[in-house]
């Protein structure tokens, strides 16, 4: 009958709906997740080159542990964080205390503000104290295995912190990109893998290439500096009259690069000046 054939448009028309925006939802979820993925790659550099030089204090036997313990400790409690600042995201926004000296110094310091900021002076202090240690030569891979035991699980403990820091800026901009938990967990995982997929050979690089050791412990420096200027940004820091900044990613990048230039072209002619007097 004429009134069966149009439920059955009726019916057929809503069934093709429902599957339109089911796959729509599902093209727009693996795009999110994809645009996330990239996000934890980029925002990761930084928190990647502190694994690789950081893992290195580890007895050699122990080092492919310690990143992948530390490493797969961080993942999960990043989605622990992710599902906490989910629901309490205000929380870490909210004032804590003022700091006021009229002319000098001037802050609204919260929460976030004060972990990038401890984040920020402890890389600071940790690349300082490799260069140091890398001009003094001694050597920490010394003592006896019960040192060395404690060794690694403090390193693992600092991984894993510092991971967390590093952190609060990716999960902040995957909660502005989609609501959804399971996208932005299973970015957290993918970033995780891949991570300890280069930390290895980072490592491993740095080790065969220890020249290049130097650059990375002063772009540790530089990452501290942003850290610390990001931290001095959310907490409406006002030194002698001047607003903080943060540096922006853009800057950092091309800090970065020029380093690596100036690393490469100082190699080179170091490599040339030697052969010139190995020649005369």
């Amino acid at each position: 009958s004429l009134s069966s054939a149009s439920c059955c448009n009726l019916w057929f028309a809503i069934g093709s709906l429902s599957n339109r925006h089911t796959m729509e939802t599902i093209f727009s979820a693996l795009f999110t997740l994809a645009m996330l993925t990239l996000l934890q790659a980029v925002l990761g550099f930084d928190n990647l080159l502190y694994i690789s030089l950081e893992s290195k204090r580890a007895p050699a036997d122990e080092r492919d542990n310690v990143r992948r313990w530390g490493i797969g400790l961080a993942v999960g409690l990043r989605i622990i964080l992710l599902f906490v600042l989910i629901k309490v995201v205000g929380y870490f926004e909210n004032p804590l205390f003022n700091l006021h000296w009229s002319g000098v110094i001037t802050s609204t310091v919260n929460l976030h503000s004060l972990i990038i900021l401890a984040g920020g002076v402890f890389i600071m202090y940790t690349a300082t104290k490799e260069i140091f240690h890398m001009l003094s030569m001694d050597d920490l891979e010394k003592g006896d295995p019960d040192a060395k035991a404690a060794s690694s699980k403090i390193i693992i403990a600092r991984i894993v912190l510092m991971n967390l820091v590093f952190s609060f800026d990716s999960i902040l901009s995957a909660m502005a990109l989609t609501k959804t938990f399971w996208v932005m967990a299973t970015a957290i995982i993918i970033g995780g893998v891949l991570m300890i997929w280069l930390a290895g050979r980072v490592a491993a690089f740095l080790q065969k290439n220890r020249m290049y050791e130097v650059l990375g412990l002063f772009i540790l420096f530089v990452v501290g500096i942003m850290l610390l200027t990001e931290g001095g940004h959310m907490a409406k820091l006002e030194l002698f009259g001047h607003h903080i900044v943060a540096m922006s990613k853009a800057t950092f990048y091309f800090v970065i690069t020029i380093l690596i230039l100036v690393d490469v072209v100082q190699t080179r002619y170091q490599k040339k000046l030697m052969k010139l007097k190995s020649s005369s």
